[in-house]
């Protein structure tokens, strides 16, 4: 016998796909505005907006993430991504990239309430304003309550988000997919072999770079107007770029079409503009350069920190710092700065920017020595979480990390521990994407050779376009529909490995310092 009321067997997985597609368009529409709205102000705020209205601009913040938390969060959403990836044959990849992406967005929230989230906006909001007011006093003790309670809140974010996993390892795994401490901790052991011994050998060289030709006092306003001819140089699209001035650089901005960049210039020290130009131009060219059908969908932007990090590190140092763009560099800063600067030759250029020298502050440290900032930054961050150290702990194991691995002493806490805007705002696992991405960079770089590029004639020329449409095509167009492992496999051939940065930088510094 047959059963008259029981469903036929072939009942389609997706009863009205052209509802479902319009219902995950008008959820992106959503997702897309209140993205736009949060990074605006949140970009833009810091650098125009007067100090009394911090206060006003977290509440709007903490209200606009509110609402995209519950929107992407909703009951409904899941049971859409379901029927979508269950027909993929009428979705498309697009569609699909967006079900995956938005499916481990939400996967990352929907355990932590709203109102948790918002109320973390509101604090990390506050407490960068408190930290540029701390770094200009050289305060840390106003700064000190904030830091506990923004490592207070993400730990307890991190157990609703994942019970299972070590808090720590959540947010390492929330700025570059994949990776915890298990991943971390022999990339940095392998990178420490290979930088503490080369500095050692770099410092006890006969043969020193020499930096004095870079040395004096440089126009504050020719150094911004320095900036913009640094954007052109990298081929930054200028139409959608806005260049503001903050404490600390940051490239920020709601889509393609606007990318902001927030730096600073400093009369004594040129070289600073010139390479915190070079690497936020880095993130802005990744930012412009997704496909542009994925603007105004939860793809839109780079896949990961570790990656955006490989882009802006790429073209500060591996193009930024190669002997080879010396000579269209240096044409540049002859044209702002020629009676400074008109004798200098470009080796002179190449030798005063690749000078490893310890220093305190970590976005002006040379390539050498700058992962030691970064594993000094990653050692601290799981002493915050595992609660072996509070904030009031912090200056003086800043202080004694920096005296074993960079053999300085640090004379005040506006140039240690509050030198970086990151914990105010809570990136706590950000930092260790600088030197990953720094990894990164030198294997793509291997892979474009490998592929027949003539790197350095294409940096010597200073029409750095045969290198930005490689890195559109195998990365930049993707935004977040490839994860970095898979960009790195399809680009490289192999997997990620440590081994090309490190020989980079055992191959660069031993050239320069004489090295055997």
């Amino acid at each position: 016998m047959t059963n008259d009321n029981a469903a036929p067997a072939s009942e389609p997985a997706i009863p009205n796909p052209r509802a479902d597609i319009a219902q995950l368009d008008a959820l992106e529409r959503t997702l897309y505005c209140h993205r736009y709205a949060i990074d605006e102000i949140s970009s833009l705020g810091p650098v125009i907006d007067p100090a009394k209205a911090t206060a006003e601009r977290g509440e709007a913040v903490a209200l606009l993430e509110q609402e995209r938390v519950e929107a992407l969060c909703a009951p409904e959403v899941g049971p859409l991504l379901d029927r979508i990836e269950q027909s993929p044959e009428l979705m498309g990849q697009t569609r699909l990239a967006q079900a995956r992406v938005i499916r481990r967005d939400r996967a990352s929230l929907i355990d932590v309430p709203a109102e948790e989230q918002a109320a973390f906006t509101r604090l990390t909001t506050e407490a960068n304003d408190v930290w540029r007011r701390a770094k200009a006093a050289n305060d840390w003790a106003s700064f000190e309550p904030y830091l506990d309670r923004i490592v207070e809140a993400m730990r307890h974010m991190a157990q609703a988000k994942n019970a299972e996993k070590d808090p720590y390892d959540v947010w390492l795994d929330e700025f570059e997919h994949g990776t915890s401490r298990a991943f971390y901790d022999p990339f940095f052991a392998q990178v420490k072999d290979c930088v503490v011994p080369l500095l050692a050998d770099c410092m006890a060289s006969r043969h020193k770079p020499d930096h004095k030709v870079m040395d004096g006092k440089f126009d504050v306003e020719r150094q911004w107007a320095l900036a913009g001819d640094l954007m052109r140089l990298e081929g930054v699209d200028e139409d959608a770029l806005w260049l503001g001035r903050t404490e600390h650089p940051f490239t920020g901005g709601p889509g393609v079409g606007f990318v902001l960049i927030a730096s600073h210039v400093y009369e004594d020290n040129v070289l600073s503009n010139v390479f915190s130009m070079l690497h936020e131009g880095g993130h802005t060219l990744y930012e412009q350069n997704v496909d542009p059908a994925y603007a105004m969908t939860s793809l839109k932007g780079g896949t990961s920190m570790g990656m955006h990090e490989a882009q802006s590190r790429f073209f500060e140092n591996i193009v930024g710092r190669s002997e080879a763009f010396a000579g269209p560099l240096l044409e540049v800063l002859q044209r702002r700065f020629p009676g400074q600067l008109g004798r200098v030759t470009p080796h002179q250029l190449y030798l005063a920017e690749n000078c490893a020298e310890p220093c305190l502050i970590r976005c002006d440290a040379d390539e050498l020595t700058y992962p030691l900032h970064i594993l000094i930054r990653y050692e601290l961050e799981q002493m915050l979480f595992s609660g072996e150290a509070k904030a009031a702990d912090i200056p003086a194991l800043w202080a004694a990390k920096h005296k074993e691995y960079l053999g300085l002493d640090v004379p005040d806490d506006a140039h240690g521990a509050l030198q970086d805007t990151h914990w105010s705002d809570g990136s706590l696992g950000y930092f260790p994407t600088y030197a990953l991405g720094s990894a990164f960079g030198a294997q793509l770089k291997a892979a474009m050779v490998a592929g027949g590029m003539d790197f350095d004639a294409v940096c010597a020329s200073g029409d750095l376009a045969p290198i930005r449409e490689w890195l559109r095509t195998n990365i930049w167009h993707w935004g977040r529909a490839k994860d970095s492992d898979e960009l790195m496999l399809a680009a490289c051939g192999e997997p990620f490995s440590p081994a090309y940065y490190t020989d980079y930088l055992t191959q660069k510094f031993s050239s320069l310092y004489g090295l055997q």
